[in-house]
């Protein structure tokens, strides 16, 4: 349970550091994109904040107000950020599918834990109830063995009664 929790309280702050990385960044003055341009892709991608547009062969200031950059800047095939061997459009997808498999992973684990818990609560509550009809049935053997001694005894002192409510007369 410790180690579950651990997990994900370090999954979430790696996706907050991530969100930051990716979202939190900002242009400064002094590194501005467009004397980028007509260089090369390696040149323009140095600056964390450009995007390099291959059909233009254009640096330019990645568009942080719009998450994704629009059509008319860029098309997303022939776009690049971060890597010059990756276009943005499969950047997206495998950063998308990646983010999938994580969250789904987070609930199965979420999912198989709960369960986990609620299998041993039940396997207990089933052994106190098997313990508590053990004890009774012990109880109830236990009672019949002394009612049967009783009966033994009566019958060897001949205090055998017919009517088992009336009280005993000393003769």
């Amino acid at each position: 349970m410790i180690q579950t929790r651990t997990f994900l309280l370090f999954t979430f702050v790696f996706f907050v550091f991530c969100f930051v990385v990716v979202f939190g960044q900002t242009t400064s003055p002094e590194t501005n994109c467009t004397i980028k341009s007509n260089t090369t892709c390696e040149e323009c991608l140095k600056i964390v904040s450009c995007l390099w547009c291959i059909s233009s062969q254009k640096c330019i200031d990645y568009p942080v107000k719009s998450i994704l950059p629009s059509h008319s800047v860029c098309a997303l095939s022939e776009a690049r950020w971060g890597v010059c061997w990756m276009n943005f459009q499969t950047l997206i997808i495998t950063i998308s599918v990646i983010a999938g498999v994580i969250i789904i992973a987070l609930f199965v684990c979420c999912f198989c834990c709960c369960k986990c818990e609620n299998i041993g609560s039940k396997r207990s509550d089933e052994r106190m109830e098997r313990q508590t009809h053990l004890r009774k049935f012990r109880q109830e053997e236990r009672k019949a063995e002394m009612r049967q001694r009783h009966e033994e005894m009566r019958l060897k002192y001949g205090l055998k009664k017919d009517n088992q409510y009336s009280r005993f007369e000393n003769s």
